[in-house]
């Protein structure tokens, strides 16, 4: 597991992200957050640096923050090893015991980050855009290249599949629990009963909003509402 190695460096990012790293390299989890958070408050993104504050969170015992920052890195670099264990762990000590494995077609899609899919499906698009136009300009040819038109349209369904779930994937609303004393009512109101205490790191699904409340799901006690600033959506940046 990589929580207890060394920070990853990142290419580029300069001599704030080293300042950061030797904050988390001597124990002081709290300013390396700062000083991460900082970096990102500038524009600069990249998967090491949510990992390392995704890192640094998790030392910190903010276990929610931890994952949130997990998969952005994830996004970023999905076949990444360290940054899938560590998301793995965190989510593990959040449920106390591992999480359940996702569907089949959840783990083939998000082999490939959105920018992957996307290049992918525009190369295929490409390609048998071109099969057709050279048909078309060269009779001679079409006999010779109607045997990889199929192919090259099996091709790019496939591809252009995984783009539209990893894309569905990422516009589904998702939020985190940031507080240890989090709580999931019936209703959007501080007097609406109580259905569970909601640990720190778990994820909901979100359906609905009200009044700075969340209808949300993924519970064990099903549907139910929280409130707004108990949780972090998982958006374009980590915290």
């Amino acid at each position: 597991m990589s929580l207890a190695a060394q920070p990853v460096r990142g290419d580029g990012l300069g001599a704030a992200f080293d300042d950061a790293n030797r904050l988390y390299e001597e124990g002081q989890y709290v300013e390396a957050i700062g000083a991460y958070a900082q970096i990102l408050k500038g524009g600069r993104v990249s998967a090491a640096l949510y990992f390392n504050l995704g890192n640094a969170h998790f030392k910190a015992g903010q276990l929610g923050k931890a994952i949130l920052n997990y998969r952005l890195a994830e996004r970023l670099a999905p076949r990444d090893p360290d940054i899938r264990s560590n998301l793995l762990a965190a989510r593990t000590t959040v449920l106390g015991g591992a999480p359940p494995v996702p569907h089949l077609w959840r783990r083939l899609v998000s082999r490939l980050s959105l920018d992957e899919w996307t290049q992918l499906a525009a190369a295929a698009l490409w390609l048998l855009a071109g099969l057709l136009v050279a048909g078309q300009w060269s009779p001679a040819w079409r006999p010779r290249l109607r045997r990889f038109v199929l192919p090259g349209g099996l091709v790019l369904f496939v591809v252009a599949s995984g783009l539209w779930l990893t894309w569905r994937e990422r516009c589904r609303p998702e939020v985190i629990v940031v507080q240890r004393d989090a709580i999931l009512h019936h209703g959007p109101l501080d007097e609406s009963p109580r259905l569970q205490n909601l640990r720190d790191g778990q994820e909901l699904a979100v359906l609905d909003g009200k009044n700075g409340w969340l209808q949300v799901a993924g519970a064990a006690r099903g549907i139910g509402w929280i409130r707004h600033d108990q949780v972090l959506a998982i958006g374009g940046r980590g915290q």
